[in-house]
């Protein structure tokens, strides 16, 4: 960042993963940069197709932003492409990582868990947690009787409602822990 701030180029070429932790520094540095200079492009290369990250880079837009994977870079001619698209202000996605973002979002929205409402997803975020209807209520500034409802209603749309022989609580959670990887 320092080099950035020093040297003002058009495009900043990053891993996603860099010193100190090697986890995602990459993609913290082109959000910081979309900040503190949005008129630099960020090219981010990974050897991770995973939708959350390229999600996390394009979350304020695709504006100057590349994701290219490192093993489907074949020729120098790509990347540089990639480079001369960004500094124009455009966006390079590699296919295989918009496959995986389309394959993220159909599950998602094919999951029961996307009828719920923002306030049940909150309720079953806490039954997560292991906390008790009255510990939910303190948390969410509800009522223990709200609650209640919110979960009943959880159990229904999550088709919970009929079963008698499972514990629609631990089933709830376990849907809704199963949805966010």
């Amino acid at each position: 960042m320092e080099a950035v701030a020093r040297e003002n180029p058009d495009v900043v070429l990053t891993d996603i993963r860099m010193p100190p932790s090697f986890t995602d520094e990459g993609i913290d540095a082109a959000a910081q940069l979309r900040t503190t200079s949005p008129g630099i492009g960020v090219v981010v290369i990974s050897q991770h197709d995973e939708a959350e990250y390229a999600l996390a880079l394009l979350e304020h837009g695709s504006q100057g932003r590349a994701y290219l994977l490192k093993e489907r870079l074949s020729d120098f001619d790509q990347l540089i492409g990639a480079i001369e698209e960004v500094a124009r202000g455009g966006s390079v996605i590699d296919p295989k990582v918009v496959e995986a973002l389309v394959f993220a979002r159909a599950r998602a929205e094919r999951s029961p868990l996307a009828a719920l409402t923002p306030r049940e997803t909150e309720v079953l975020n806490e039954m997560a947690q292991g906390k008790t209807n009255a510990a939910i209520a303190a948390a969410l500034f509800l009522t223990e009787r709200g609650v209640e409802k919110h979960i009943n209603s959880i159990f229904s749309k999550l088709g919970l409602s009929g079963e008698k022989d499972v514990h629609r609580r631990v089933k709830a959670v376990l849907l809704f822990l199963s949805g966010q990887s």
